[in-house]
């Protein structure tokens, strides 16, 4: 798949804002962008890939409404330039259906969890990098790594959910 910037640009070499052919997997599937490469990764999941799942939220880094994972690492993807992710593997929220997901996703509703839902494709994104690295996490484990901003201040219920959820993985909580 070969996505390209229609928006014309003067091609010069090394020059800023300049497209170039940047190579990675986008949820499982190969992809070539001709995009300049400071382009914010966000942009070019929702513009270039119609990728709307994952969110704007501040463009700074602050909120998480853009987490997606990078190599299955939670990172926001509004400050992460697209040359940083050249010959590597970005997961979207359209592209989860593992085991760790589901759970996630059906704790969701049992705690009614969600709210207005801006934030919650980057706050499951961010709780499924925590459940895959660490399957047992305390509530403090789960502020310190779940450090998206929801405005409707379900707080506790997401806790609650990802308990639930390592729960329905087979893991108990100490």
């Amino acid at each position: 798949m070969r996505y390209h910037d229609p928006r014309p640009v003067e091609r010069r070499s090394n020059a800023p804002g300049s497209p170039a052919i940047i190579s990675l997997t986008l949820n499982g599937r190969p992809v070539e962008l001709d995009v300049a490469p400071e382009t914010p990764l966000l942009w070019v999941i929702r513009e270039q890939a119609g990728l709307t799942g994952t969110k704007f939220g501040c463009g700074i880094g602050a909120c998480g409404a853009c987490t997606v994972h990078i190599d299955g690492t939670a990172r926001r993807s509004c400050v992460v330039p697209l040359s940083a992710v050249a010959g590597r593997s970005v997961t979207t929220i359209e592209a989860t259906a593992s085991a760790t997901m589901q759970s996630i996703r059906q704790a969701w509703l049992e705690h009614q969890v969600p709210q207005c839902g801006y934030c919650q494709s980057g706050m499951i994104m961010a709780v499924a990098a925590l459940l895959e690295s660490n399957p047992r996490p305390s509530d403090e484990q789960i502020d310190s790594a779940v450090t998206n901003l929801c405005r409707c201040g379900t707080y506790e219920r997401i806790r609650r959910a990802v308990h639930s959820a390592a729960e329905r993985l087979g893991v108990t909580n100490a």
